[in-house]
């Protein structure tokens, strides 16, 4: 067996001894990408190498593949990766304000650390530091909101909940309000999404930045029946709302940006089109039309908005010719 196939097999077992259903083969071909038969020939060896190996098909009729074996515990892989994804995600928690979770992240980082040699931790420390480096993850410019870390620590705390949030929210003289947390958008610009039960069931976004302070309160309460996250969204360009503005959006690339404009997932329900000139149509659902333009402008006049007609006028005017780039 090549090092490969054998590093592919530990991590296998891993994964079947660490999934409380274990894993079926389409999760294999997911994980490892590889086809249907040498998924299946993975598990035939992990069958003939580890012992406590046991498969069951479920109600879905698939089977998965489970290992208890009391070895497993002693093959441990080289942790230099998973050290750097730790060092990475800790560093932007931290530069998003997030501190509960760079400390979490950096706690389980250290805790690895711990069980390396000296030597070997020493050694990771500083490829990590050379990767995080080259990557240019910890200082990357650019224009940020700066959040408060105790308001984000509360809102963590009520989403975990999920519990009511008692905010103070705008301007420093503004009564304090009672909301509840269904989600938070991260972007540009965050975005703390609630229902305010003063103001109905409908589903509001809070500007995380105007919010000054934020206390989790021992209420909990039943989310809105239906809401997901992700769906909510997704009906947006950005991160802001505007049920006003939800509608079909239509833009033209021309043939010499097409190419580029392909590259780019503009959003989750996107359409692409090429016409006969080389062209390149791109319609999807969504609100956020200044969001929106901020994006186009970078494109000069290699864009043409054709619907909505708002949200053409609002670009027109506003397309060069003289960028010497595109996105």
């Amino acid at each position: 067996m090549s090092m490969s196939k054998a590093q592919d097999l530990i991590r296998l077992a891993r994964l079947a001894a660490s999934r409380r259903l274990g894993i079926s083969l389409d999760e294999i071909c997911a994980e490892f990408d590889v086809s249907h038969r040498t998924a299946q020939r993975m598990t035939e060896a992990l069958e003939t190498v580890f012992t406590g190996v046991t498969w069951r098909d479920g109600a879905d009729r698939r089977r998965r593949w489970r290992v208890a074996d009391p070895l497993l515990d002693r093959l441990k892989p080289r942790e230099e990766t998973a050290i750097e994804a730790l060092e990475i995600a800790g560093r932007a928690a931290h530069g998003e304000g997030r501190v509960r979770h760079a400390r979490a992240l950096s706690d389980l980082r250290e805790g690895l650390l711990s069980r390396l040699a000296p030597k070997d931790a020493l050694r990771t420390e500083a490829d990590a530091e050379a990767i995080l480096t080259a990557m240019g993850s910890v200082t990357k410019p650019g224009p940020r909101v700066n959040l408060k870390p105790m308001v984000l620590d509360a809102i963590i705390e009520a989403l975990r909940g999920p519990f009511r949030l008692r905010l103070q929210y705008g301007e420093p003289d503004t009564p304090e309000r009672i909301i509840e947390p269904h989600g938070l958008l991260l972007g540009h610009r965050s975005y703390l999404v609630a229902r305010q039960p003063s103001r109905g069931e409908t589903i509001l976004n809070f500007r995380t930045d105007r919010i000054n302070a934020a206390e989790a309160l021992d209420e909990s309460f039943a989310m809105a029946e239906g809401f997901s996250l992700e769906d909510y969204a997704a009906q947006s360009f950005g991160v802001f709302q505007d049920p006003a503005q939800y509608g079909e959006v239509v833009w033209r690339f021309a043939p010499e940006a097409a190419a580029r404009a392909a590259e780019f997932r503009f959003h989750p329900s996107q359409v692409l089109e090429t016409e006969d000139d080389g062209s390149l149509i791109v319609r999807f659902h969504a609100a956020g039309w200044l969001e929106m333009t901020w994006h186009l402008y970078q494109w000069g006049d290699k864009v043409e908005v054709l619907a909505p007609e708002e949200l053409r006028s609002m670009v027109g005017g506003h397309r060069r010719s003289d960028f010497g780039a595109l996105p």
